[in-house]
């Protein structure tokens, strides 16, 4: 919830910059030589907003799956909305980070297109664990591309700009916690895997007590 309340309270005060309010006195006369963020970096930065506010959809998704009375694995659903929280959270990082920037100015540079999950229905947990490390593995190569491109920009006229302070802030605040993600799925795959092969159906039940008690 707190979440949710600081996004719509960043959202509101970037789509009020873009609006004439009584208070608006026009064009300030403001030094921006300290925006420095070129474009294609920015271009890249608003692309990745994007594709963690698609992760968190899809995690809503699965959550709300196994919630459902007929499927009622209630430890995956609770995995699965901790999982679209910190992907919510992951884009608010980005917004604010561009906020302190001095790139970002509307919130319509973000919000594009309405965001559906890809998918919604899964056969069994195992499924839907490995369908998230595919994700998190998409996510974390989407991150990389970000940073390849801050450290060399593509476009002729920004050549020379290295974006070091984004670049590092990627790196140590989202690719490690990227990696360590990843690790941890790959685990709860493998030990479903065993589980189920050892106890078929009844592996994934006690499976999902424990993801409950997590």
């Amino acid at each position: 919830m707190k979440v949710i309340l600081s996004l719509t309270i960043i959202f509101t005060a970037i789509a009020l910059t873009s609006t004439n309010t009584p208070c608006d006195h026009g064009a300030l006369d403001i030094p921006d030589k300290w925006i420095d963020m070129v474009d294609s970096c920015y271009d890249q930065m608003k692309n990745q907003v994007q594709e963690e506010l698609k992760a968190s959809i899809q995690y809503l998704a699965m959550g709300a799956h196994f919630s459902k009375d007929t499927v009622n694995r209630p430890g995956f659903a609770k995995f699965f909305f901790n999982s679209a929280s910190e992907e919510r959270q992951h884009a608010l990082k980005l917004i604010s980070y561009l906020l302190m920037r001095g790139k970002l100015t509307t919130v319509s540079d973000l919000i594009k297109k309405n965001i559906v999950p890809k998918i919604t229905i899964w056969h069994d947990g195992l499924r839907a664990l490995k369908d998230a490390l595919e994700l998190e593995g998409n996510v974390t190569q989407k991150i990389q591309n970000v940073i390849k491109v801050c450290e060399t920009p593509l476009r002729a006229d920004e050549k020379k700009f290295n974006d070091y302070h984004l670049v590092d802030y990627l790196t140590g605040e989202f690719l490690e916690e990227q990696y360590k993600g990843q690790q941890e799925l790959a685990g709860k795959v493998s030990n479903l895997e065993k589980m189920k092969l050892t106890h078929k159906q009844l592996g994934e039940f006690m499976f999902d007590k424990k993801l409950l008690e997590e």
